[in-house]
């Protein structure tokens, strides 16, 4: 469906026109979040579908005969992890297998949204920053679009990644520096240029793409979880799905039940571990942030306010996991459940293994969220 209009997250007053390219809210710069006249969704309609995340394209903006720019994104596997579900005490505990994605992260879903939106806006280029796997999606997705790609990355990005960029005909831009300093990069060159900025937070529409993990997750438990445990870096999945469970109690597939959403980020670089623990409402960008966890190591973002927000409203948490630990974990996601981990993958279960030696209560089903495959990070092995 396609959107009635956009509303600035900080200010609900302040709205925009869905049908121009938008970038964030003019007044306070908050992100834009997409609204929709009529949200209707019956789960009958849904049923009879292909199991792909355009199954729920009334909730996704997108209009009735527009044809998306897609890959065969979503519909990733929700996968039981009985043996370190033994361990930790769960009776019900699950991995959402984003590594099963086109180009092996949930960047895809994301990705697939922002580039249909942009193609029907009239953009003709496109560029972002990235940590590296948002960027191999925007070059593929741009590829299938048939829109000329730059992504400017941090220096030090694992060369796979890189090489996955060219490979899809995109222009990699290596920058002194992490990935805020590749985003103002980014912005300055879409303002000079033309080109869509498609950075986290700054369109609204990978967002919409992103909330389709949820949608998937009630299908396929039945219900909703009691718990996700999510690796948070700019924290579009978190904040996306969080929009997702109000919508879907608003299309009556669910009540006012919610997980509880637990925030993991590294050690190294935990700018929302760190407001959630002063209680402030935004976060403070992290100096010197440092982790091998690529996709984590954002020392702050515009998203903050959201994430944070998210997590609070869910009474659930957020918490800090060291490489190491990270590291480990995902070797036992591969070697004990046949799970393709990448280390933000293992950070949440290492993140779960500390709530367990706290003694936490967490609600059941507790669902993981390995956000990409092991084989872009060569360290992982």
């Amino acid at each position: 469906m396609l959107p009635s209009h956009l509303e600035c997250s900080r200010d609900a007053e302040h709205r925009a026109r869905a049908d121009e390219v938008a970038t964030v809210c003019p007044h306070d710069g908050g992100p834009w979040l997409v609204r929709y006249a009529a949200e209707a969704l019956p789960r009958e309609n849904v049923a009879a579908r292909p199991w792909t995340m355009w199954r729920y394209r009334e909730m996704v903006p997108v209009g009735d005969d527009e044809e998306p720019v897609s890959l065969g994104e979503g519909a990733t596997p929700l996968m039981d992890l009985r043996r370190l579900a033994r361990e930790l005490r769960v009776e019900r505990l699950y991995v959402k297998d984003e590594s099963q994605n086109p180009t092996l992260s949930f960047k895809a879903r994301g990705m697939s949204v922002a580039v249909t939106v942009a193609k029907r806006l009239g953009a003709t280029s496109l560029a972002a920053p990235s940590a590296g796997n948002a960027g191999g999606a925007l070059a593929a997705y741009g590829a299938r679009a048939g829109l000329p790609v730059r992504v400017y990355v941090p220096r030090d990005t694992p060369p796979l990644l890189i090489r996955e960029m060219r490979g899809y005909g995109a222009e990699p831009i290596l920058v002194d520096g992490l990935i805020d300093d590749a985003g103002r990069l980014a912005a300055e060159y879409a303002r000079e240029s033309g080109a869509f900025n498609v950075a986290t937070f700054r369109e609204p529409y990978r967002v919409e793409g992103k909330k389709t993990m949820a949608y998937e997750l009630v299908e396929q438990l039945g219900g909703v979880p009691g718990t996700i445990v999510y690796p948070t870096g700019g924290g579009t999945g978190l904040v996306a799905m969080w929009k997702a469970f109000g919508e879907l109690q608003r299309i009556g597939w669910i009540g006012d039940e919610r997980p509880a959403m637990i925030a993991v980020q590294a050690e190294g670089c935990a700018p929302i571990v760190e407001a959630f623990a002063r209680g402030e409402a935004s976060a403070t960008r992290i100096a010197n942030a440092s982790t091998l966890m690529w996709g984590l190591r954002v020392p702050g973002g515009i998203g903050d306010r959201l994430s944070l927000r998210a997590v609070r409203e869910s009474r659930g948490t957020a918490l800090a996991v060291g490489d190491e630990a990270a590291e480990a974990a995902a070797r036992d996601l591969r070697r004990r459940e046949g799970i393709d981990a990448t280390v933000e993958g293992g950070a949440t279960l290492a993140a779960l293994r500390i709530l367990s030696a706290r003694g936490a209560a967490l609600a059941e089903p507790v669902v993981l969220f390995n956000t990409g495959s092991s084989l872009k990070y060569a360290q992982c092995f």
